[in-house]
C-alpha cells in the first residue's frame, strides 16, 4: 500500500512541501548572492550557516521518523512536519545567499554546490516517503534519509575562506592531470608492435603491417615524448601554483580574492586541454590533430604562467620556476612540431 493510498490527505502537505523545497533548489543553483554595502563577518557566517545545516538534518531524521511505521501522521501533523521542515529549508537558503561573491567565487561555488546537495536529498527523501509503501521503513527510504545526513556531514569539510577553496580546486585538478600521464604511460609501456618479428623480404608484400592502427611506430613514440614532456609541465604548473597559495596565498582584500578566482578558474581549463592531447595519441595517430593540441595547451599553459607571474602569490622565489617553466613549454612544444613536420 503506497502512502497515497494509505495517507489520505497527508500528502498533501508532502507534496506542497515537495514542490517548494524545488523551486528553493533550483533558485540556490542559479541565484545571486545578496550583497550589501554593510561588513561581513566570515566567522559569523559560518557558525550560523552550520546551525542551519543541523537543523535541517534533524527535521529530515523527524520526518523519515515519522513516515517509518504506521499509523501516519494525521494531516494536522503532516502540516506541522512540512512547516517545519520548509522552515529549516529556507534558513538555509537564506544563509546561503549571505554569503557575497566578494568573498570568493570558488568559496562560493562549493558552498552553492553542498547546499544544492542537501536540498536534493531532502527532496529524495520526500520522493521515496511519497511512494513507498507504509508496513515497514523501507531500504530506500533509509538510504535517502542517510544522504541527507552524508550532504549535512560534508559541510564541517568545505574550504572557511576563498584561499581554501582554491587549494581544492587545484588538488583535483592535479589528480585529474596526474592519471592522464599514468594512462599514457601504461599505454607505452603496453603497446607492442604486433607485427616487430616480420622479416624485412615481407615488406615487400601489398600492405604490409596492414594493421599500423594498433600499435605507434618509432616515429609516433618520438613525437609522443614532448607531448608527454607538455603534460608534465601541466602538472609542474598545478603543484608549483598549490604550494604558492598555500606560501603566499591571501584572501584579505578584494583584489586579492579575484586574482585567486582568476587561478582557479584557468587551473580548470588545464585538465581538459590535457585530455585532448592525450586522446589524439593514442594510434593511429593524426599528426595534424596532434600539433594542434599541443598548440592550445602550450598556449594555455603560458597564459596561465602569465596570470601566476602577475598574481599576489607569486614573489621572487616563485618566479623562478615560473621562468624555467616557461622554458620548458616553449622547448616541448617546439620539439613536437619540429618532429611532426620532419614526418610530414
Amino acid at each position: 500500500m503506497s502512502a497515497d493510498n494509505s495517507g489520505g490527505n497527508v500528502t498533501v502537505p508532502l507534496r506542497n512541501l515537495l514542490n517548494s523545497i524545488q523551486c528553493i533548489r533550483d533558485r540556490a543553483r542559479d541565484g545571486e548572492s545578496n550583497e550589501s554595502d554593510g561588513a561581513f563577518n566570515l566567522y559569523n557566517f559560518w557558525g550560523t550557516l552550520n546551525q542551519a545545516v543541523k537543523a535541517v538534518s534533524q527535521e529530515a531524521t523527524k520526518l523519515s521518523l515519522a513516515f517509518s511505521k504506521p499509523p501516519l501522521p494525521s494531516q494536522q501533523d503532516g502540516e506541522k512536519l512540512s512547516e517545519s521542515i520548509l522552515k529549516s529549508v529556507l534558513t538555509l537558503s537564506t544563509v546561503y545567499y549571505w554569503l557575497p561573491k566578494s568573498q570568493g567565487v570558488s568559496l562560493r561555488r562549493q558552498v552553492r554546490d553542498a547546499t544544492v546537495e542537501v536540498l536534493d536529498g531532502v527532496i529524495q527523501l520526500l520522493e521515496v516517503i511519497l511512494s513507498s509503501p507504509l508496513q515497514s521503513l523501507s531500504q530506500d527510504q533509509l538510504t535517502s534519509t542517510g544522504g541527507v545526513w552524508s550532504a549535512c556531514d560534508q559541510f564541517a569539510q568545505l574550504p572557511q575562506d576563498n584561499k581554501a577553496a582554491v587549494l581544492v580546486v587545484l588538488s583535483s585538478q592535479i589528480a585529474v592531470v596526474k592519471d592522464a600521464i599514468e594512462e599514457i604511460e601504461q599505454a607505452l609501456s603496453e603497446a607492442e608492435d604486433p607485427f616487430n618479428d616480420v622479416l624485412d623480404d615481407d615488406q615487400e608484400e601489398e600492405n604490409p603491417r596492414g594493421n599500423q592502427d594498433t600499435y605507434w611506430s618509432e616515429q609516433d613514440r618520438r613525437v609522443i615524448a614532448p607531448c608527454q614532456g607538455l603534460v608534465k609541465a601541466s602538472t609542474a604548473c598545478l603543484r608549483k601554483l598549490t604550494l604558492a597559495v598555500k606560501t603566499n596565498g591571501n584572501s584579505g582584500s578584494p583584489q586579492n580574492v579575484a586574482q585567486l578566482d582568476d587561478l582557479a578558474d584557468i587551473s580548470k581549463e588545464i585538465s581538459p586541454g590535457v585530455d585532448d592531447l592525450a586522446l589524439c595519441l593514442y594510434p593511429p595517430m593524426d599528426y595534424s590533430g596532434v600539433e594542434n593540441n599541443v598548440s592550445k595547451l602550450a598556449a594555455l599553459l603560458k597564459k596561465f604562467l602569465e596570470i601566476i607571474r602577475s598574481s599576489h602569490v607569486c614573489r621572487e622565489p616563485e618566479l623562478t620556476w615560473v621562468q624555467f617553466l616557461e622554458g620548458a613549454v616553449d622547448h616541448n612544444l617546439q620539439k613536437a612540431k619540429d618532429l611532426i613536420q620532419q614526418d610530414s
